[in-house]
């Protein structure tokens, strides 16, 4: 007992050296900066400007298709997918998407060493209707990029999606019953020859994902821009100064032979990146201000023979991620046996952050002791993971630097089988920054604990600007969006704070649907997260337009009624409470950089915050809700009208 009080306070210290008054505005969004050589680190590099210039446009002023998807990453993707499933055609479809290309992060990210951090059997959507056998349990981004594209060449829908293409404006038209968007397209490298365009959609689906935004930290005087040797973020790796390809699974940086690099940053991305680095470079700097939990990956390469065990039963990826979302939130039942089986699957404790049934109704005098029956479920796990770190990383010093002290739900779990040992070579340096973060920048050096480090190289690994800031799906896409009356969904939100029915719609949005974690189950496998509601969203739609007489009817609406949403709304709240797990936890994108909770809000406030939280009872739960609440096709709380 006296053991686990330590580690309580041991957490509570790291994490309070750790919270900054300013919380998110720590940061900038490099897109948004004021400096030319900043924002240009987001610039299109991967677009192949003159075949796309080529193309004929799939979209044109005035067209009005069925469904218009703002966003061609995986969401999108699984979004038009399963509504030709539910039986509509791939010719009534048409997705935009800013990039040149389509894939969401798996377009943007390309950094060396990236693989999926979740098993590749149930993260990639699709398989089971694909046929695909993942090359290892673990892909590499690369084989996620195209695989993701023959997703679009499978379901026809490659003449269906425009690419270098931003919704500015969305606004419902309530005589028409169509939504109005304008459209801007890029033609060329610059940016300076754009095509304007408005057409109208009978339905729009917004499905930007959640880190979508670069951000970099706020340093004195001219920042990181004050640095003028070669600079990029992991977001839009440079092969250009580094070396190698895009197109490698295993790329060749050639061009760091003699350089001295280093990387701000030690999360999930760093992790993989790092031993890279190591690799070919003279030396290597690693500024740290919170280490990762780092986990055995394990990785290995698909037995066929395996795989077919695998993918013998029909509909076996559903059930797979059932099993592993289980297994993860403690709902399975004995003996079940763990399909995936690896680090995922055994944090008994990562429920606190995604949900589960036994914590699913939290009364507010019962949160002190779900914290604590969360800490006693991690606390051999995080044992476990100290004890790896002091068994591989040599050097004593560096080790108890790059040991993780806060529980196991708090950042996003790493695994690596080579980033630990790279710190065992003497040209790797650990520049731990104890919490704070680097001090500044010069022309040639990074600075540190008050010392400078000079480098050629300096990569950013700074992550993304916290979903927390950008609370509703239009604000992520930047988006300006107007339902009913002309009303945005925060002017909708004012009074009652986030109003959904399952988190997908709301009332005075008719004919708009969109992905996002808030009031809807969630679980460590993000990519099973957004079919559910990708799925569940082509039923409601289906499900509506076959209650007036067919899929091609026109002048149908489909809006969320006030009571449902606010039934529902209540329902996240009243298990809202299990989620100040986060509260202890040290600052991150996870929590708002430690400011998910203001102790000065009034109670008001806070069940307005509350309404924001993700479905209680964890994702497998969260499908049960939905199968009872689709018995009969009834639609409860939905009205569906035809003009």
């Amino acid at each position: 007992m006296e053991e686990f009080s330590r580690i309580q306070e041991k957490y509570t210290a790291e994490a309070q050296k750790r919270l900054r008054p300013d919380g998110t505005a720590q940061y900038q969004v490099l897109s948004q900066s004021d400096s030319n050589h900043l924002r240009h680190l987001v610039d299109d590099i991967w677009a192949d400007h003159a075949s796309l210039d080529a193309l004929p446009s799939p979209i044109k002023s005035g067209d009005c298709p069925k469904f218009l998807i703002i966003g061609a990453g995986m969401g999108g993707l699984v979004s038009a997918v399963r509504l030709i499933q539910a039986g509509f055609t791939a010719d009534q479809i048409r997705i935009i998407d800013t990039a040149g290309g389509i894939g969401g992060t798996w377009y943007w990210n390309r950094y060396p060493g990236l693989h999926c951090d979740i098993e590749s059997y149930i993260y990639l959507p699709l398989l089971e209707e694909m046929g695909y056998m993942p090359s290892h349990k673990y892909i590499p981004g690369v084989e996620i990029r195209h695989y993701l594209n023959d997703i679009v060449k499978r379901w026809d829908l490659k003449d269906k999606i425009l690419l270098r293409t931003k919704a500015d404006k969305v606004e419902w038209d309530d005589g028409a019953r169509l939504w109005k968007v304008d459209l801007t397209t890029q033609r060329g490298p610059t940016g300076a020859e754009n095509v304007s365009l408005t057409v109208k959609a009978e339905f729009v689906l917004l499905t930007a994902g959640l880190l979508t935004r670069p951000q970099i930290p706020r340093l004195p005087g001219a920042g990181i821009d004050g640095f003028k040797g070669d600079l990029f973020h992991t977001s839009l790796w440079n092969y250009a100064i580094t070396g190698g390809s895009s197109e490698d699974t295993v790329p060749v940086l050639s061009k760091l032979e003699g350089k001295r690099v280093g990387i701000i940053g030690t999360g999930a991305t760093a992790i993989q990146v790092v031993p890279y680095l190591a690799k070919h470079a003279k030396e290597v700097y690693v500024f740290q201000r919170t280490p990762s939990g780092v986990y055995a990956r394990n990785q290995r390469a698909t037995d066929p023979e395996e795989w077919k065990k695998v993918t013998a039963q029909p509909g076996w990826e559903l059930e797979r991620n059932k099993n592993f979302a289980s297994h993860i939130s403690g709902s399975a039942s004995p003996g079940t046996p763990d399909l995936v089986n690896d680090e995922w699957s055994k944090q008994p404790a990562y429920s606190a952050l995604v949900g589960d049934e036994k914590f699913a109704l939290v009364a507010p005098e019962k949160i002190p002791e779900v914290i604590g029956y969360f800490m006693a479920r991690d606390a051999e796990n995080s044992a476990r993971l100290r004890a790896r770190i002091a068994t591989i990383v040599k050097d004593e010093e560096t080790a108890k630097k790059l040991t993780p002290w806060y529980p196991a739900w708090c950042k996003r779990n790493t695994f690596s089988d080579t980033y630990l040992q790279t710190f065992n070579e003497p040209h790797v340096h650990l520049i731990d920054t104890d919490g704070r973060g680097v001090d500044g920048a010069t022309a040639h050096s990074i600075v540190a604990n008050g010392q400078e480090y000079p480098l050629d190289i300096l990569v950013l690994s700074t992550g993304y600007q916290s979903p927390a800031v950008l609370e509703n799906a239009a604000a992520r896409a930047d988006i300006k969006l107007f339902g009913r009356g002309g009303k945005t969904i925060p002017e909708s939100w004012a009074s009652t704070g986030t109003a959904t029915l399952h988190g997908y719609a709301s009332h005075g949005f008719p004919n708009l649907f969109w992905l996002s974690p808030s009031q809807t189950g969630v679980g460590a496998n993000h990519a099973f997260t957004l079919d559910t509601q990708c799925r569940h969203i082509a039923y409601v739609v289906a499900t509506a337009h076959k209650r007036v007489g067919g899929l091609t009817k026109g002048g149908l609406m489909i809006e969320v009624e006030e009571a449902a949403q606010e039934a529902w709304s209540q329902r996240i709240v009243q298990g809202a409470g299990r989620f100040a797990t986060m509260a202890i936890c040290t600052p991150s994108y996870i929590n708002n950089e430690g400011h998910i909770m203001d102790p000065n809000a009034s109670p008001e406030e806070m069940v307005k915050r509350a309404r924001a939280s993700p479905y209680s009872g964890g994702i497998v739960r969260f499908l049960k809700e939905l199968d009872t609440w689709r018995e009969g096709d009834k639609l409860s709380g939905i009205e569906v009208t035809i003009s």
